[in-house]
């Protein structure tokens, strides 16, 4: 902590620290219009928004990209301010984890 500032909150001290700010940042998302508005599917909502947010360039990849408008303005989870390029990809290929378990372990 030496050097840095040191600031008080509820009785307890904290060092401050800079953020980081990456050059880029590689987002998947559902849905985009072609002004970049992008709606997240389940998990994704989680820490996509925050790492597009955080960037110098932000690029999206999505599986549907649909015309300015079109997008409920409720429903959007990232504005289009944030995107600086979309990718699209109709048909991404969707690994899901499956639990196997031997003939040993007694199934």
């Amino acid at each position: 902590a030496e050097g840095k500032e040191l600031r008080e909150f509820d009785g307890h001290s904290y060092v401050m620290e800079r953020s980081l700010v990456p050059d880029v940042s590689l987002v998947k998302a559902w849905k985009a219009d072609k002004s970049g508005n992008l709606l997240f599917r389940l998990t994704a909502r989680n820490f996509n928004p925050a790492a597009a947010m955080a960037a110098k360039t932000t690029v999206v990849e999505v599986e549907e990209i649909v015309e300015t408008g079109s997008l409920e303005p409720d429903a959007v989870h990232l504005p289009g301010i944030y995107v600086h390029r979309i990718v699209l990809n109709a048909h991404p290929e969707k690994r899901i984890e499956k639990r196997t378990i031997t003939e040993k372990a007694g199934v």
